[in-house]
């Protein structure tokens, strides 16, 4: 790293943001180190459009409609448990797990973890996704309209769950 890219970080700020499901919470580190921190509800409509946004203009001191001057950042870090949570608690969409052929089981066998080695009754939690799809490749750039095709020709419902490109995930 050169001279001047180190003397530029020193000077721009730093930013660690989790975005929760109730609250926003915003981790900043000034340029001269120091750590200050900001807490904000994830939704407020009212107030303000992007908790994370807000909360960085708050830190560096910057009006509610200033825009952001990039040159004053090095870093922005933003982690989420809003989809975990989703995912977890059952709520949200209804969910089409697109998958390479062959590994239609893949998840529901997962690693064969019994943690009650001698039940004769294993019950599973129920899977995330609602069906299945299997194709040629899922890494291909035509994943989903090859997926699209398959529902149309099997007859999908108006109501089954359609690929979209937001609804990838690390399932693939």
């Amino acid at each position: 790293m050169s001279v001047s890219a180190l003397e530029h970080r020193s000077e721009a700020w730093e930013f660690w943001i989790d975005r929760g499901g109730t609250f926003t919470d915003v981790i900043g580190r000034r340029p001269d180190g120091a750590l200050v921190t900001h807490k904000l509800l994830s939704e407020n409509p009212e107030a303000y459009r992007d908790a994370a946004v807000h909360g960085i203009r708050h830190l560096l001191g910057l009006p509610a409609d200033a825009a952001i001057p990039s040159e004053r950042i090095s870093a922005v870090k933003m982690g989420t448990t809003v989809a975990t949570n989703a995912l977890l608690e059952r709520k949200g969409e209804r969910t089409l797990l697109l998958i390479t052929k062959g590994f239609r089981d893949a998840l529901r066998i997962g690693y064969q973890a019994r943690p009650k080695i001698f039940a004769k009754h294993i019950i599973k939690p129920d899977m995330l996704y609602e069906r299945v799809v299997e194709l040629d490749s899922a890494c291909a750039p035509t994943a989903l309209s090859s997926a699209n095709s398959i529902l149309q020709r099997r007859g999908a419902s108006s109501n089954a769950p359609k690929p979209t490109a937001s609804a990838r995930s690390p399932l693939f």
